[in-house]
């Protein structure tokens, strides 16, 4: 409900703002709403040619050329809505920083593991491990269904 009410005051703001002469806010092609009330070429800005053409404009448009259309459509508008449709290269840009940030990420991960974090404890060592599991025979820790149960005491050995 609040997007729905910010999506169209935004509208009215933006079509409001064509409207006045003193507005600073730019001419911008929007998929949403594609064909706003304000040029993109302003009246202060057309030359001699573009004038005529604007005048030719309020005659019939059946006299005007396919060249004339064209020309008074980009005085109106900066793209068409094909081309404000059509696919750009901003994923390469996102896919990069992704990545590049990724590369940042393990960069300081590496920096913090060799100087930053503690040494692992011994409880991590190869060695700790296997004394820990021949304790763990030994005592007959979980005879049932543990690692006791896996292990032939009269062999010595693993059950095969």
């Amino acid at each position: 409900m609040a997007v729905n009410m910010l999506r169209i005051t935004s509208r009215r703001f933006a079509a409001s703002a064509c409207v006045r002469s003193t507005s600073t806010l730019p001419y911008a092609d929007r998929l949403d709403y594609p064909a706003p009330p304000c040029r993109f070429v302003p009246e202060a800005d057309l030359s001699s040619d573009m004038q005529a053409l604007k005048a030719k404009e309020q005659g019939d448009w059946k006299s005007l050329t396919l060249d004339e259309k064209k020309a008074l459509y980009r005085l109106s508008f900066d793209k068409s809505y094909s081309e404000m449709r059509a696919p750009t290269s901003e994923w390469k840009y996102v896919i990069g920083g992704v990545f590049g940030l990724l590369a940042i990420s393990i960069f300081f991960y590496g920096l913090q593991k060799k100087f930053v974090a503690p040494p692992l404890p011994r409880t991590m060592t190869k060695e700790w491990q296997q004394e820990q599991m021949k304790y763990n025979i030994a005592i007959r820790n979980n005879p049932v269904t543990g690692l006791a149960s896996k292990w032939d005491y009269e062999k010595n050995d693993w059950k095969k």
